[in-house]
């Protein structure tokens, strides 16, 4: 009897081995499965990546469909800024790219930005008219979309000529800097202020210290220099189009049907508009620069496998 138990016994132990071996190689199959199909449409996907890449120019839009006579478009989206999506090595790569292209009959800057950086604008003016003067056969045209305001307008009057919607707000060119200060609530709270410097004025913009005088008229001095350069700029670009109107300046805004009465705009149009009746290349292709996605599919997809080898390996 002690004998048969001991058989059966052991019978029930090696069915039971056998079992877990068994699922231990379907669980392994299926796991090798999952990374097989894993690793198969990972591979899939990086090869549509290559490929929409290879098809694409510098400036993201098809080299295929620049086959044709067409309009280049550049977007001038937001606050003008370095790093920001407006900025000057942004715009510019796309004009660069737009005036090589010989297939580009014409460019239209569509511009929405309430302004920005001076200098990222002035950047961009100086290359807008740097790239007319090279390539003569080519207009750029700037079209307004909801607003072009101070630093957009500053690169709108590079272009040849200027489109707007009659809604459109356009002008403000003026010079500001702005701040608060705080020395009123110290004085209630209790609370010293201890600045020190080495340099008379170096903390003259100290929100928690007085205004003197004298600050104040350099900063004056310093904004009125930067607006006569706005104002130079738009009389060059502008140039007999302007009337005479001491508001002009101010940094007072229009609307685009009062900014074409002032010189500011030549009409009221679209970019759609433009390039079918004005630059007569009705097709509308962009140019404007757009993230490198192999990069950022690269970058995630790096992400998305430390992830996977971390739930995996379960590595902490």
């Amino acid at each position: 009897m002690t004998d048969e138990l001991k058989n059966s016994s052991k019978e029930e132990w090696q069915s039971e081995v056998i079992s877990k071996l068994a699922f231990a190689a379907v669980n392994e199959q299926r796991r090798a499965r999952r990374w097989g199909i894993f690793f198969k449409a990972l591979f899939f996907i990086y090869l549509l990546v290559l490929l929409i890449t290879a098809m694409s120019g510098p400036d993201g839009s098809s080299n295929l469909s620049k086959a044709s006579v067409h309009t280049a478009l550049i977007e001038v989206q937001g606050v003008i800024a370095d790093g920001a999506e407006a900025s000057a090595d942004n715009i510019i790569q796309g004009l660069r790219a737009a005036f090589k292209e010989p297939k580009a009959k014409a460019i239209i800057l569509r511009i929405n930005s309430p302004g920005g950086s001076p200098v990222q604008a002035g950047y961009v003016y100086d290359e807008v008219k740097r790239l007319r003067k090279k390539h003569t056969n080519k207009k750029v045209y700037a079209v307004v979309t909801d607003m072009c305001a101070s630093g957009g307008y500053y690169i709108a009057v590079a272009a040849d000529e200027i489109y707007a919607d009659k809604a459109s707000i356009v002008g403000s060119i003026g010079v500001l800097m702005n701040g608060f200060g705080f020395t009123k609530a110290m004085e209630k709270m209790g609370v010293e202020r201890r600045l020190y410097t080495a340099g008379e004025s170096k903390g003259f913009l100290d929100p928690f210290s007085e205004v003197k005088q004298s600050d104040k008229q350099h900063i004056q001095s310093l904004l009125g220099t930067i607006h006569k350069q706005f104002i130079d700029t738009v009389k060059e670009g502008r140039g007999k189009k302007l009337v005479t109107d001491e508001n002009l300046f101010s940094g007072l805004i229009w609307t685009g049907e009062e900014s074409v009465a002032l010189g500011l705009t030549d009409g009221l149009g679209s970019s759609s508009f433009v390039a079918r009746e004005i630059i007569e290349a009705e097709k509308i292709i962009d140019y404007t620069p757009r993230p490198n996605y192999l990069d950022r599919f690269a970058d995630r997809l790096g992400v998305a496998m430390a992830g996977i080898f971390e739930r995996q390996f379960n590595l902490k």
